[in-house]
Protein backbone atom coordinates (compact mmCIF):
# COMPACT_ATOMS: atom_id res chain seq x y z
CA UNK A 1 0.00 0.00 0.00
CA UNK A 2 1.49 3.38 -0.84
CA UNK A 3 2.03 6.14 1.06
CA UNK A 4 -0.04 9.15 0.27
CA UNK A 5 0.10 12.63 0.54
CA UNK A 6 -2.57 15.28 0.65
CA UNK A 7 -2.94 18.68 -1.90
CA UNK A 8 -5.77 21.40 -1.24
CA UNK A 9 -6.29 24.53 -2.99
CA UNK A 10 -6.34 27.44 -0.48
CA UNK A 11 -9.43 27.34 -0.33
CA UNK A 12 -9.24 25.22 1.97
CA UNK A 13 -8.46 28.13 4.11
CA UNK A 14 -6.35 25.67 6.92
CA UNK A 15 -4.18 28.14 9.65
CA UNK A 16 -0.51 27.41 8.83
CA UNK A 17 0.48 25.70 12.13
CA UNK A 18 -2.28 22.84 11.07
CA UNK A 19 -1.05 22.35 7.74
CA UNK A 20 2.49 21.82 9.13
CA UNK A 21 1.48 19.81 11.66
CA UNK A 22 -0.48 17.26 9.42
CA UNK A 23 1.31 17.74 6.44
CA UNK A 24 -0.85 19.11 4.13
CA UNK A 25 0.36 20.54 0.74
CA UNK A 26 -1.64 24.03 -0.91
CA UNK A 27 -2.04 24.82 -4.14
CA UNK A 28 -2.34 28.98 -4.45
CA UNK A 29 -5.31 30.68 -5.97
CA UNK A 30 -4.07 34.16 -7.70
CA UNK A 31 -5.89 37.45 -7.58
CA UNK A 32 -5.03 40.22 -9.84
CA UNK A 33 -5.10 43.59 -8.10
CA UNK A 34 -4.07 47.49 -9.78
CA UNK A 35 -2.74 45.07 -12.77
CA UNK A 36 -0.66 42.93 -10.34
CA UNK A 37 -0.96 38.91 -9.37
CA UNK A 38 -0.73 37.61 -6.29
CA UNK A 39 -1.08 34.12 -4.67
CA UNK A 40 -4.03 34.09 -2.36
CA UNK A 41 -1.45 31.71 0.11
CA UNK A 42 2.14 31.59 0.30
CA UNK A 43 4.04 29.13 2.16
CA UNK A 44 5.95 30.64 5.22
CA UNK A 45 4.23 34.01 4.93
CA UNK A 46 1.84 34.87 7.90
CA UNK A 47 -1.93 34.04 6.33
CA UNK A 48 -3.55 37.03 8.57
CA UNK A 49 -0.97 39.61 7.49
CA UNK A 50 -1.90 39.03 3.85
CA UNK A 51 -5.42 38.87 4.80
CA UNK A 52 -5.44 42.12 6.85
CA UNK A 53 -4.20 43.98 3.64
CA UNK A 54 -6.68 42.04 1.61
CA UNK A 55 -9.38 43.35 3.09
CA UNK A 56 -8.60 46.44 3.37
CA UNK A 57 -7.70 47.19 0.05
CA UNK A 58 -11.47 45.85 -0.63
CA UNK A 59 -13.13 48.01 2.00
CA UNK A 60 -10.71 50.71 -0.06
CA UNK A 61 -12.70 50.00 -3.09
CA UNK A 62 -9.96 48.56 -4.55
CA UNK A 63 -11.21 45.73 -7.97
CA UNK A 64 -9.74 42.44 -7.17
CA UNK A 65 -10.27 39.58 -9.69
CA UNK A 66 -9.35 36.35 -9.14
CA UNK A 67 -8.74 32.97 -11.04
CA UNK A 68 -9.02 29.71 -10.73
CA UNK A 69 -6.26 27.05 -10.34
CA UNK A 70 -4.81 25.34 -14.03
CA UNK A 71 -4.21 22.51 -14.77
CA UNK A 72 -0.42 22.66 -15.41
CA UNK A 73 -0.48 24.52 -11.74
CA UNK A 74 -1.71 21.15 -10.17
CA UNK A 75 0.33 18.97 -12.37
CA UNK A 76 3.51 21.08 -11.39
CA UNK A 77 2.25 20.92 -7.71
CA UNK A 78 1.63 17.11 -7.34
CA UNK A 79 4.56 15.61 -9.86
CA UNK A 80 6.89 15.33 -6.80
CA UNK A 81 5.26 13.25 -4.71
CA UNK A 82 4.39 10.97 -7.98
CA UNK A 83 7.73 11.21 -8.59
CA UNK A 84 8.97 9.99 -5.00
CA UNK A 85 6.61 7.11 -5.43
CA UNK A 86 3.38 8.63 -3.25
CA UNK A 87 -0.07 8.48 -4.22
CA UNK A 88 -1.95 11.73 -3.90
CA UNK A 89 -5.20 12.74 -3.11
CA UNK A 90 -6.52 16.41 -3.95
CA UNK A 91 -9.48 17.92 -2.84
CA UNK A 92 -11.01 21.20 -4.23
CA UNK A 93 -13.54 23.84 -3.79
CA UNK A 94 -17.12 23.06 -4.99
CA UNK A 95 -17.55 22.35 -8.40
CA UNK A 96 -20.36 24.11 -8.54
CA UNK A 97 -18.66 27.54 -7.45
CA UNK A 98 -15.39 27.31 -9.27
CA UNK A 99 -14.11 25.54 -12.31
CA UNK A 100 -11.21 24.29 -10.42
CA UNK A 101 -12.50 20.51 -9.85
CA UNK A 102 -12.06 20.08 -13.58
CA UNK A 103 -8.84 21.25 -14.03
CA UNK A 104 -7.73 18.88 -11.09
CA UNK A 105 -9.56 15.84 -13.28
CA UNK A 106 -8.08 16.83 -16.30
CA UNK A 107 -4.77 16.84 -14.60
CA UNK A 108 -5.59 13.33 -12.85
CA UNK A 109 -5.93 11.59 -16.34
CA UNK A 110 -2.74 13.34 -17.74
CA UNK A 111 -0.86 12.34 -14.56
CA UNK A 112 -2.48 8.59 -14.66
CA UNK A 113 -0.77 8.27 -17.94
CA UNK A 114 2.50 9.43 -16.84
CA UNK A 115 2.44 7.48 -13.22
CA UNK A 116 0.61 4.35 -14.19
CA UNK A 117 1.63 2.83 -10.44
CA UNK A 118 0.24 5.21 -8.60
CA UNK A 119 -2.97 6.27 -7.25
CA UNK A 120 -4.33 9.91 -7.86
CA UNK A 121 -8.18 10.66 -6.27
CA UNK A 122 -9.74 13.80 -6.61
CA UNK A 123 -12.36 15.05 -4.17
CA UNK A 124 -14.98 17.60 -4.73
CA UNK A 125 -15.55 19.44 -1.15
CA UNK A 126 -18.70 20.44 -1.92
CA UNK A 127 -17.69 23.35 0.33
CA UNK A 128 -15.69 26.14 0.45
CA UNK A 129 -13.03 28.11 3.32
CA UNK A 130 -13.15 25.77 6.27
CA UNK A 131 -15.77 23.98 4.90
CA UNK A 132 -13.25 21.99 2.48
CA UNK A 133 -10.60 22.37 5.49
CA UNK A 134 -12.08 20.42 7.92
CA UNK A 135 -12.55 17.35 5.68
CA UNK A 136 -9.12 17.59 4.79
CA UNK A 137 -8.17 17.80 8.30
CA UNK A 138 -10.07 14.94 8.98
CA UNK A 139 -8.88 13.08 5.92
CA UNK A 140 -5.22 13.50 7.30
CA UNK A 141 -5.63 12.10 10.69
CA UNK A 142 -7.46 8.74 8.79
CA UNK A 143 -4.44 9.12 6.74
CA UNK A 144 -1.83 9.36 9.82
CA UNK A 145 -3.74 6.43 11.74
CA UNK A 146 -2.52 4.14 8.91
CA UNK A 147 -6.01 4.00 6.85
CA UNK A 148 -5.39 3.71 3.42
CA UNK A 149 -5.93 6.14 0.09
CA UNK A 150 -9.24 4.05 -0.69
CA UNK A 151 -10.79 4.21 2.93
CA UNK A 152 -10.24 8.26 2.80
CA UNK A 153 -12.09 8.37 -0.15
CA UNK A 154 -14.78 6.50 0.88
CA UNK A 155 -14.58 8.30 3.92
CA UNK A 156 -15.51 11.74 1.99
CA UNK A 157 -18.12 10.24 0.02
CA UNK A 158 -20.24 9.04 3.23
CA UNK A 159 -19.57 12.55 4.75
CA UNK A 160 -18.91 15.11 2.70
CA UNK A 161 -22.07 16.49 2.44
CA UNK A 162 -22.61 15.96 6.79
CA UNK A 163 -20.66 19.45 6.17
CA UNK A 164 -22.40 21.88 6.80
CA UNK A 165 -21.90 25.74 5.93
CA UNK A 166 -23.70 28.73 6.88
CA UNK A 167 -22.59 32.60 6.35
CA UNK A 168 -23.49 35.93 6.34
CA UNK A 169 -22.27 39.06 4.50
CA UNK A 170 -22.17 42.70 6.11
CA UNK A 171 -22.48 44.59 2.55
CA UNK A 172 -24.28 43.48 -0.47
CA UNK A 173 -22.71 44.46 -2.94
CA UNK A 174 -20.22 41.99 -3.10
CA UNK A 175 -22.51 39.76 -4.20
CA UNK A 176 -24.05 42.07 -6.44
CA UNK A 177 -20.57 42.40 -8.36
CA UNK A 178 -20.25 38.54 -8.58
CA UNK A 179 -24.17 38.44 -10.18
CA UNK A 180 -25.34 36.82 -6.96
CA UNK A 181 -28.13 39.46 -6.75
CA UNK A 182 -29.62 41.98 -8.97
CA UNK A 183 -28.69 45.32 -8.48
CA UNK A 184 -32.13 46.34 -7.26
CA UNK A 185 -32.44 43.98 -4.60
CA UNK A 186 -28.93 45.07 -3.52
CA UNK A 187 -29.80 48.26 -3.02
CA UNK A 188 -33.40 47.67 -1.47
CA UNK A 189 -31.14 45.75 1.21
CA UNK A 190 -28.65 48.01 2.23
CA UNK A 191 -31.56 50.63 2.69
CA UNK A 192 -33.56 48.02 4.48
CA UNK A 193 -30.32 47.02 6.64
CA UNK A 194 -31.18 43.41 5.27
CA UNK A 195 -28.41 40.66 5.99
CA UNK A 196 -28.57 37.98 3.72
CA UNK A 197 -27.78 34.38 5.28
CA UNK A 198 -26.40 31.83 2.96
CA UNK A 199 -25.43 27.80 3.01
CA UNK A 200 -23.93 25.28 0.74
CA UNK A 201 -26.58 23.14 -0.52
CA UNK A 202 -27.24 19.05 -1.51
CA UNK A 203 -26.61 19.43 -5.17
CA UNK A 204 -24.37 17.42 -7.22
CA UNK A 205 -22.05 20.58 -7.71
CA UNK A 206 -22.79 22.08 -4.52
CA UNK A 207 -22.73 25.89 -4.70
CA UNK A 208 -24.07 28.58 -2.45
CA UNK A 209 -28.06 29.39 -2.36
CA UNK A 210 -29.75 31.49 -0.12
CA UNK A 211 -31.14 30.14 3.58
CA UNK A 212 -32.41 33.24 5.10
CA UNK A 213 -32.31 37.04 5.31
CA UNK A 214 -32.19 39.09 8.42
CA UNK A 215 -32.58 42.47 9.39
CA UNK A 216 -29.58 43.76 11.43
CA UNK A 217 -26.20 42.37 11.96
CA UNK A 218 -27.58 40.82 15.05
CA UNK A 219 -29.73 39.17 14.23
CA UNK A 220 -28.06 37.13 10.98
CA UNK A 221 -25.59 36.26 13.28
CA UNK A 222 -28.09 34.72 15.52
CA UNK A 223 -29.07 32.58 12.37
CA UNK A 224 -26.06 30.85 12.04
CA UNK A 225 -25.65 29.89 15.38
CA UNK A 226 -29.42 28.64 14.85
CA UNK A 227 -28.45 26.77 12.34
CA UNK A 228 -25.85 25.38 14.45
CA UNK A 229 -28.73 23.72 16.92
CA UNK A 230 -30.87 22.75 14.63
CA UNK A 231 -29.00 20.94 12.50
CA UNK A 232 -25.32 19.67 14.35
CA UNK A 233 -24.44 15.84 15.00
CA UNK A 234 -22.35 15.05 17.92
CA UNK A 235 -21.22 18.75 18.69
CA UNK A 236 -19.12 17.53 21.68
CA UNK A 237 -17.27 15.00 19.50
CA UNK A 238 -16.67 17.73 16.75
CA UNK A 239 -14.72 20.33 15.78
CA UNK A 240 -15.93 23.41 14.65
CA UNK A 241 -14.60 26.15 12.13
CA UNK A 242 -15.83 30.00 12.08
CA UNK A 243 -14.01 31.95 9.04
CA UNK A 244 -14.03 35.49 9.18
CA UNK A 245 -12.99 38.80 6.84
CA UNK A 246 -11.66 40.95 9.04
CA UNK A 247 -14.12 40.93 12.30
CA UNK A 248 -12.51 38.99 14.29
CA UNK A 249 -14.32 39.94 17.19
CA UNK A 250 -17.70 38.65 16.52
CA UNK A 251 -15.84 35.63 15.42
CA UNK A 252 -14.95 35.20 18.32
CA UNK A 253 -18.01 36.22 19.94
CA UNK A 254 -19.61 33.05 17.92
CA UNK A 255 -17.56 30.92 19.31
CA UNK A 256 -18.03 31.63 22.40
CA UNK A 257 -21.83 31.19 21.73
CA UNK A 258 -20.75 27.40 19.81
CA UNK A 259 -19.17 26.92 22.73
CA UNK A 260 -21.94 27.08 25.09
CA UNK A 261 -23.69 24.37 23.15
CA UNK A 262 -21.47 21.55 24.40
CA UNK A 263 -18.39 22.39 21.56
CA UNK A 264 -15.49 22.01 22.98
CA UNK A 265 -12.96 22.84 20.05
CA UNK A 266 -13.56 25.70 17.47
CA UNK A 267 -11.10 26.70 15.18
CA UNK A 268 -11.00 30.74 13.94
CA UNK A 269 -9.21 31.64 10.66
CA UNK A 270 -9.34 34.68 8.50
CA UNK A 271 -11.67 34.10 5.44
CA UNK A 272 -9.99 32.49 2.17
CA UNK A 273 -9.01 35.55 0.09
CA UNK A 274 -10.27 33.90 -3.02
CA UNK A 275 -14.20 33.56 -2.10
CA UNK A 276 -13.59 36.64 0.37
CA UNK A 277 -13.10 38.61 -2.51
CA UNK A 278 -17.01 37.69 -3.78
CA UNK A 279 -18.48 38.02 -0.06
CA UNK A 280 -16.40 40.80 0.67
CA UNK A 281 -14.92 42.19 4.16
CA UNK A 282 -17.09 41.57 7.29
CA UNK A 283 -18.24 38.20 6.09
CA UNK A 284 -18.59 35.33 8.73
CA UNK A 285 -19.09 31.75 7.98
CA UNK A 286 -19.38 28.68 10.38
CA UNK A 287 -18.91 25.05 9.49
CA UNK A 288 -19.90 22.22 11.11
CA UNK A 289 -20.78 18.44 10.75
CA UNK A 290 -24.36 17.70 10.78
CA UNK A 291 -27.64 16.43 8.52
CA UNK A 292 -26.72 15.32 5.62
CA UNK A 293 -27.07 18.34 3.03
CA UNK A 294 -29.13 16.14 0.10
CA UNK A 295 -31.40 14.87 2.51
CA UNK A 296 -32.10 11.36 3.94
CA UNK A 297 -33.33 9.54 0.89
CA UNK A 298 -30.91 11.03 -1.24
CA UNK A 299 -28.24 10.32 1.63
CA UNK A 300 -29.19 6.37 2.64
CA UNK A 301 -28.62 6.00 -1.22
CA UNK A 302 -25.34 7.29 -1.77
CA UNK A 303 -24.54 5.66 1.67
CA UNK A 304 -25.60 2.37 0.24
CA UNK A 305 -23.90 1.96 -2.96
CA UNK A 306 -20.62 3.59 -1.31
CA UNK A 307 -21.10 0.49 1.05
CA UNK A 308 -21.86 -2.39 -1.21
CA UNK A 309 -17.96 -2.12 -2.82
CA UNK A 310 -15.64 -3.42 -0.24
CA UNK A 311 -12.33 -1.66 0.64
CA UNK A 312 -9.39 -2.72 1.26
CA UNK A 313 -7.97 -0.82 5.17
CA UNK A 314 -5.53 -1.27 7.18
CA UNK A 315 -7.84 -0.90 10.06
CA UNK A 316 -10.98 -2.58 9.85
Amino acid sequence: MNKFDIYVDSSANIPDAMLRERKINVISYSYIINGEEHNCWKKDVPFTETAKSFYDSLRCGAEIKTSLVGEQTITDAVTPSLEAGNDVLIMTIASGISGTYQQAVNAKTALEKKFPDCKIVVADSSNASLGEGLLALKVADLRDMGESLETCENWLKLNTYKMNSYLTVDDLKYLRRGGRISATLAIAGTLLNIKPVLKADGGVNAKLTFFGRERGRKKALSALAQAFLDNAVNPENQTVAIAHADCEEEAIALAETIKGYGVKDVVIEYYDLCTGAHVGPGTIALFFMGKDRRGESAAAAAEKAVRAKPVPSAHR
